[in-house]
C-alpha cells in the first residue's frame, strides 16, 4: 500500500472459455469486435451466478457456437488480466480453460446476429496452428500460437497452466 493512496478493490469477473479442437486439430476461435480493434478468443464467457465453470461454458458454447452436449475434457489453463469492460461493471476477468475435442462440425450459433453483435462477437473461425503461427491478427491468450502447438504435440498439461495475459 502506498501512503495516501486510497485502496481500490479490483471487480474481477469469473469466465469459462473453451479450447475446441477438431480432429485435424485446428482451433475454434471467435471474433470480438471492440471499440479498440479486434481479439480472436476462444469461445466462452461470463460465469453466471449459480452456474459452475463447467456449466457457463457449456452454455456458452450454445449460445456462440451451436455446439450443444459438450464432453468436456481436462481443465487445462488459467488467465487472469485486468482491463476495463465497456460496460464499466468489471475491471478484468479470471479464465478457466477447458478443453473440446469435436468432430468436424460448422459452428451454427443459437445468438441472433443482434444477440451476438451484444456480446461483441464479430464471427466464428477454424484455425490451423501453421495459419494462427503465420498471422499478425490479435490472439487472447497472445501465446496461443505456441500454447496450441504445446497442446497438440505433448497433450493436455497435468495441472492447469498459468497462460499470462
Amino acid at each position: 500500500m502506498v501512503p495516501g493512496v486510497p485502496r481500490v478493490a479490483v471487480r474481477i469477473r469469473r469466465a469459462s472459455r473453451a479450447v475446441v479442437l477438431d480432429p485435424d486439430g485446428r482451433i475454434l476461435l471467435v471474433r470480438f469486435v471492440f471499440p479498440a480493434g479486434d481479439v480472436w478468443a476462444t469461445p466462452g464467457g461470463g460465469i453466471d451466478e449459480g452456474e459452475t465453470a463447467e456449466e457457463a461454458i457449456r452454455r456458452e458454447l450454445s449460445e456462440e457456437v451451436g455446439l450443444e452436449n459438450v464432453e468436456l475434457g481436462s481443465w487445462i489453463w488459467v488467465r487472469e488480466h485486468v482491463f476495463p469492460f465497456l460496460d464499466g461493471r468489471w475491471d478484468g476477468q479470471a479464465e478457466q480453460y477447458f478443453l473440446v475435442r469435436t468432430k468436424h462440425f460448422e459452428p451454427a450459433p443459437r445468438f441472433t446476429p443482434e444477440q451476438l453483435a451484444a456480446e461483441y462477437v464479430g464471427g466464428l473461425r477454424w484455425w490451423t496452428p501453421a495459419e494462427l503461427a503465420a498471422s499478425a491478427e490479435l490472439f487472447a491468450p497472445r501465446r496461443l500460437p505456441e500454447l496450441l502447438a504445446a497442446l497438440l504435440r505433448d497433450g493436455p498439461p497435468e495441472e492447469p497452466l498459468d497462460v499470462g495475459v
